[in-house]
């Protein structure tokens, strides 16, 4: 059998070591939630060690058609649904008729574009379970006063409890990247709803951290909006979560 060899322009990086992969897949809890998504699966690292466990019903979604192919070889039988395809583009009501957990070596250059997909299914995706650049997975897990603490800190907070699990050395991969990777475990928490105007929030939470430097009176001043003078000299750093639930409640037409 031919050998699936790394696509540089996919931003993935295969994790060769069998310890760490064994530890990315035990991070999963899936005593609730059987239906798990394995995101850019590769060749096939972590699925091996998914399949062991009985309770797991996966299904994998590559978009390499090479390793697609390398995939179902490797994994015949029918036991793991192996998908050619693009997550970003994915529909999960098509394939998983309720509630479904998420877990991968996730490629660096989409990482941020793979969990804004997962926001936008938040009601759906439960828990991920996530390897990715440390330098993004210390700001994903930031609290407000830390200078990495940015625009996803705040709408995955908002909606997920995140554990920054463990680091992971760059010798590891293959290529090896130029950086340190770290797992992280995302898991839904009990808010249902923001109680406030959601896509509102989105803007306040984007528009705050896109001029980061400037304090959130001038910042937002392009969302035609007056901020209570509370939040008015803070800069969106210094906003907790529920601190920008409050703001956007109290945004006023001037």
């Amino acid at each position: 059998m031919s050998v699936v060899r790394p696509k540089k322009h996919l931003g993935q990086h295969f994790l060769r070591d069998q310890n760490i992969a064994r530890k990315i897949v035990d991070s999963l809890d899936v005593s609730g939630t059987p239906d798990v998504l394995e995101i850019g699966p590769g060749m096939g690292v972590l699925t091996r060690y998914l399949i062991q466990n009985p309770q797991v019903h996966l299904t994998l979604i590559e978009i390499d058609q090479e390793s697609v192919e390398y995939l179902n070889n490797r994994f015949p039988g029918g036991d793991v649904r192996i998908l050619s395809g693009d997550f970003l583009k994915l529909s999960p009501e098509s394939l998983f008729p309720g509630k479904f957990s998420v877990i991968g070596n996730f490629p660096y250059n989409i990482s941020s574009q793979i969990f804004f997909r997962i926001l936008e299914n938040r009601e759906r995706v439960v828990q991920v379970v996530g390897m990715i650049q440390k330098e993004v997975a210390d700001r994903f897990s930031a609290g407000h006063g830390n200078k990495t603490y940015g625009i996803l800190s705040v709408l995955l907070q908002a909606f997920y409890d995140i554990e920054y699990l463990f680091t992971v050395s760059e010798q590891v991969f293959v290529p090896p990247p130029r950086v340190k990777s770290a797992v992280i475990r995302l898991r839904r928490n009990g808010r249902e709803s923001l109680g406030c105007d959601e896509g509102l929030f989105f803007k306040v939470v984007k528009a705050g951290f896109n001029q980061r430097r400037k304090v959130l009176g001038n910042a937002l001043k392009p969302l035609g909006l007056e901020v209570p003078p509370k939040f008015a000299g803070l800069r969106a750093e210094q906003l907790s979560v529920d601190q920008f639930i409050e703001l956007t409640r109290d945004l006023r037409r001037p």
